[in-house]
């Protein structure tokens, strides 16, 4: 249980960005990392086995090209609209620092 400041001093409360530590950025530099990877992989190996095996469609590309666009849509959506926590701060020191919001 954190005790609040007596006197004249108060805890200040603030919100932060959760930037960098945010899952929408890891998941969306993974599926981008990968669909680059398929693309290549599509530009650069797509032979005539395998147009046979997929019906002439070059699936390594088009998957390429969507895991692109969809990791892209995970890194807008977190720059777009950040998650943010709310802060307290103890000026004295004696309170630890926590990000998790607590109700009291």
């Amino acid at each position: 249980m954190t005790e609040k400041p007596t006197g004249t001093e108060q805890a200040v409360t603030h919100t932060e960005k959760v930037g960098a530590f945010d899952i929408r950025n890891f998941i969306g530099a993974l599926i981008g990392l990968y669909g680059v990877i398929l693309l290549i992989v599509g530009l650069v190996g797509f032979s005539e086995e395998e147009a046979a095996r997929t019906g002439g469609v070059n699936a390594n590309l088009w998957a390429g090209v969507a895991m692109i666009a969809f990791g892209l849509v995970f890194l807008a959506w977190a720059k777009l609209k950040p998650l943010v926590v709310k802060v307290e701060e103890d000026p004295s020191g004696e309170a630890p620092r926590d990000i998790a919001a607590a109700d009291e």
